[in-house]
């Protein structure tokens, strides 16, 4: 049996990559997309306008230009952060598995913790000290069974588990740029992850502030990290039910530590062993669960497969596609509303094929007038009514 080996993107193609990812209202569905059609990011770059227009922008799109990519990449390179393509090695396996994995990521540190299997602890920014004394002591245990314990960084829990697994090997997932940690008080613990084994790990443009609405894209990233997330501490409406939620969507094992029904910071956890998570009050609750899932093989997506990390003809899965004509736009647009609508429904109501559908969305999308949701579900914006 003949081993592929895997391949990396050229300095032009990553560049392209880039300034793609980077442009406004192109994230890793929509960069997907334009890469399949068009064959490189180059080509959906030359594209990106006329795709605007016809989606019925109101201002021209704002494109990443070259000397604004060139200068994200020499500021890495001054700050030993390096930029991964999905489809090359170093790209963390489990992460390829999620719905619309980002086609980049910042990394500072060690890739090599992304080549063990990852458990996520996640919880209460103000924990207690119970809930910080076993975050720690559950990261440590676990760590020392080979795994990688992944965290956002966060006060409270998340900086126990990160404490706990310093020695083993922790991913911290930020929610802005790698120059940007948050809160600054967590800044030497960063520095610390980098320098002993562990990895910083981002979507984000570098020199990005985090926003409130950039920490659900970070979350998605910690469950996409790992085979199982446990929750250690969370109110009813916290971050860390956010992640549990999208673990479960992403096929993650959920797990979550009990508390007394008298502390609000145990309201969330105690909520989702009740909706079926794995009750856990020791490191083993954790391995014992997830080691019959660790050790298959991860295969990324056939269509980035193809793509994988060449520049030539793809032209690719849906390239050849017929685009609709005006009416045809009509009746998709017609279908949305600002109520989130599935996909499959469109196509059947327009009666047109799901490329054309997807197409005509993906001009949408790029003139900022729909949002996509998890479940094969768009919704228009209704400042685009």
């Amino acid at each position: 049996m003949t081993t592929v080996k895997p391949r990396r993107l050229s300095d032009r193609q990553r560049l392209s990559w880039l300034r793609l990812i980077r442009s406004d209202n192109v994230g890793p569905s929509s960069f997907r997309q334009l890469v399949s059609r068009f064959g490189s990011a180059d080509a959906a770059l030359e594209a990106l306008p006329g795709l605007t227009r016809r989606g019925g922008a109101n201002r021209p799109l704002k494109i990443t230009s070259i000397t604004e990519a060139e200068r994200e990449l020499e500021l890495a390179e001054r700050l030993g952060v390096q930029f991964i393509a999905i489809g090359e090695s170093d790209y963390p396996p489990l992460l390829q598995q999620i719905d619309h994995p980002p086609p980049l990521v910042a990394v500072k540190g060690s890739t090599d913790v992304f080549q063990r299997p990852g458990v996520a602890i996640v919880g209460a920014r103000n924990a207690s000290l119970a809930g910080i004394k076993i975050a720690r002591m559950l990261a440590t245990d676990i760590g020392r069974q080979g795994f990688t314990i992944v965290s956002g960084l966060a006060r409270g829990i998340d900086t126990a588990a990160h404490g706990g697994s310093l020695e083993t090997g922790t991913v911290a997932v930020f929610a802005g740029g790698l120059d940007k940690p948050y809160p600054n008080e967590n800044i030497p613990l960063a520095n610390a992850i980098a320098e002993r084994g562990g990895a910083l790990i981002s979507e984000m443009p570098l020199g990005w502030s985090p926003r409130a609405i950039d920490f659900p894209r970070r979350n998605r990233l910690i469950a996409g990290l790992s085979y199982g997330l446990v929750v250690v501490e969370a109110a009813q409406r916290s971050g860390s039910l956010i992640s549990a939620r999208l673990a479960g969507e992403q096929g993650r094992l959920v797990f979550a530590v009990p508390g007394s029904p008298l502390d609000q910071r145990s309201g969330g956890s105690n909520g989702l062993l009740k909706d079926g998570a794995t009750l856990v009050t020791e490191a083993d609750d954790v391995i014992r669960t997830l080691s019959p899932l660790v050790g298959e093989q991860v295969q990324p997506p056939r269509s980035w497969r193809k793509e994988a990390l060449s520049d030539a003809a793809v032209a690719a899965i849906e390239g050849d596609a017929e685009q609709p004509d005006d009416d045809g736009r009509s009746r998709v647009l017609e279908s949305l509303s600002p109520v989130a609508t599935d996909i499959d429904e469109i196509v059947r109501h327009t009666q047109l094929s799901t490329a054309q559908v997807q197409f005509v969305l993906l001009e949408l999308q790029l003139a900022g007038r729909i949002e996509r949701h998890s479940g094969n579900a768009v919704s228009l914006l209704e400042s685009g009514v």
